[in-house]
């Protein structure tokens, strides 16, 4: 069994290998597309699957990356849309039923890293829905990796 899970993979796009051997990808969605500025996007998770409702047994994993989709307003169709995924109107429930997932699928001792864009909903917002602190992260950025241990 491999070791790291992301949960929802996307593109790959922060991974410096995206084909790493112990990663399992999954994403809800698969996509092969050029974005309006050329730019070639592939979407191909190893599992297709909802972070919602993961279909991996509890404790299954080291690392989890947990880096949802932070949009809620953005065109079906944009390139927005395309490559980060975006939420729907009941992006609390969404949030918190995910993280709670990571966490089932997360060996104790193990790992999580949760990646946020607060473009459009605050970090204060998700930490609230999610209901657990943070060892450390970044607030520096509009983008912040949060580390949690199980």
């Amino acid at each position: 069994m491999k070791r790291i899970l992301d949960a929802c993979c996307s593109g790959r796009m922060f991974w410096f290998n995206k084909q790493h051997p112990d990663a399992v990808y999954m994403d809800n969605r698969e996509l092969d597309t050029t974005l309006c500025d050329g730019r070639k996007l592939v979407v191909k998770p190893d599992v297709v699957g909802d972070f919602r409702n993961m279909p991996f047994p509890d404790e299954s994993f080291y690392l989890v990356v947990f880096d949802p989709p932070h949009l809620v307003r953005a065109g079906d169709n944009s390139w927005l849309a395309k490559k980060y995924g975006k939420l729907g109107p009941l992006w609390e429930r969404d949030i918190s039923e995910g993280f709670d997932e990571c966490m089932r699928v997360l060996k104790q001792n193990g790992t999580l890293v949760f990646k946020w864009n607060e473009e459009q909903i605050k970090l204060s917002e998700i930490l609230k829905v999610i209901g657990m602190e943070p060892l450390f992260g970044n607030r520096r950025s509009k983008t912040h990796w949060l580390v949690f241990m199980k």
